[in-house]
């Protein structure tokens, strides 16, 4: 369940513009046919927990900037009235990149306005960054937030008020001097737009921000501490869902406090051995004696034959696992059907795969959609 936060701010009618345009290419092959937005977390399309945050916030004006597999993206989300939003979908031909592909959607944008990342989940408090955008009379401010490594992200330098002094993308390690990096949200002022040339490939990140900062512009920094992870890599996927599932993000909270969270449709048979926590989406079968060791995702309508294993693994929609099989820490896609006693280890699935009985697929396989692998006849 989500926790709901009162807004305390005056303006009506806020707008937030999601950047959901990439190709997702770190998540291949799982976004091979489905665009990352609809990648699931948790049974439910990521982008969709992104809009249900920033409900919170009562920001329910939202515009989708979208290219790649835009079809299915407006397919499942519509106008958004199903999620108690509006949602406007903003098309590029081409792409425009993170400030051209904001400009393309300038008509819609005549106030402050809240850019952000779709591939970030967070415990981002929007209210105390508009708060102190408001404050300091920015032009735009900036969510930042400590990581490890800022090498692989784009650092912000910034004094003990929040007004930034430097950007740096993808600094080498002898040039970081702090650990706080962009986070994927800013709040922006509609004049800025002005600064984005038209149908461009235009970034904030690179473009905007130092343009801003040599022209003297006041450009701020939030400091959120809270939760945050950038989803975009196998590996943050699956972290993601581990943290989710242990209630480290406060935007979603297990609501049973036994190991397995499951609709009371699905048939799990008392000798099933259930460790660690797992979800289980409506529609599934278990077979006797499967070994399921969370955290562990199931989707919709998936059958798990008898003596099966899983651990710290998600698998989407209308999967087969057959008898005697074995997925450890790997990502199974819709459709795929797991043929009896195959071994599938720290590896990705794309959707519509067969693996015949008894293959051992090599840890570290990405497989593409539509394969077919069969062990090789003697």
């Amino acid at each position: 369940m989500l926790k709901c936060v009162k807004a305390r701010w005056s303006e009506k009618n806020l707008k937030a513009i999601i950047l959901v345009g990439g190709k997702a290419t770190r998540l291949l092959p799982l976004t091979t046919n489905t665009p990352k937005s609809l990648v699931p977390v948790l049974n439910v399309p990521m982008l969709a927990h992104l809009i249900n945050h920033l409900k919170e916030y009562d920001i329910r004006d939202i515009i989708l900037a979208q290219g790649h597999l835009a079809g299915s993206i407006e397919g499942y989300f519509g106008d958004g009235s199903r999620l108690g939003v509006s949602i406007t979908h903003s098309y590029e031909n081409v792409p425009l990149g993170s400030a051209g592909a904001v400009k393309n959607a300038e008509k819609l944008l005549d106030s402050t306005f809240l850019v952000v990342n779709s591939d970030i989940f967070s415990d981002m408090d929007f209210t105390a960054m508009l708060d102190l955008h408001r404050t300091g009379k920015a032009k735009v401010t900036i969510a930042v937030t400590p990581v490890n490594d800022p090498t692989k992200y784009g650092l912000v330098e910034a004094d003990n008020h929040g007004k930034v002094g430097r950007f740096l993308e993808k600094p080498k390690p002898e040039e970081v001097t702090t650990n706080m990096i962009n986070a994927g949200a800013w709040f922006v002022e509609a004049d800025v737009l002005s600064m984005v040339p038209p149908a461009t490939n235009y970034s904030f990140e690179r473009n905007i921000f130092p343009q801003l900062l040599a022209l003297g512009k006041p450009v701020y920094a939030y400091s959120s501490t809270g939760y945050w992870i950038d989803m975009g890599t196998i590996e943050s996927y699956l972290q993601l869902h581990r943290d989710l599932l242990e209630g480290k993000c406060r935007h979603y909270k297990v609501s049973s406090d036994e190991g397995i969270i499951a609709s009371k449709d699905n048939r799990i048979p008392p000798t099933v051995k259930i460790t660690g926590k797992i979800l289980v989406a409506p529609g599934c079968t278990f077979g006797s004696h499967a070994r399921i060791t969370g955290p562990v995702v199931v989707g919709p309508g998936c059958t798990l034959d008898d003596d099966i294993r899983v651990e710290n693994s998600v698998i989407w929609h209308d999967v087969r696992i057959m008898r005697g099989a074995s997925i450890l820490d790997s990502v199974i896609a819709d459709n795929c059907l797991l043929g009896a006693g195959c071994i599938v280890e720290n590896s990705v699935i794309g959707d519509h795969v067969s693996i015949g009985s008894d293959v051992s697929v090599p840890p570290g396989s990405k497989i593409e959609p539509g394969t077919k692998i069969e062990n090789p006849k003697p």
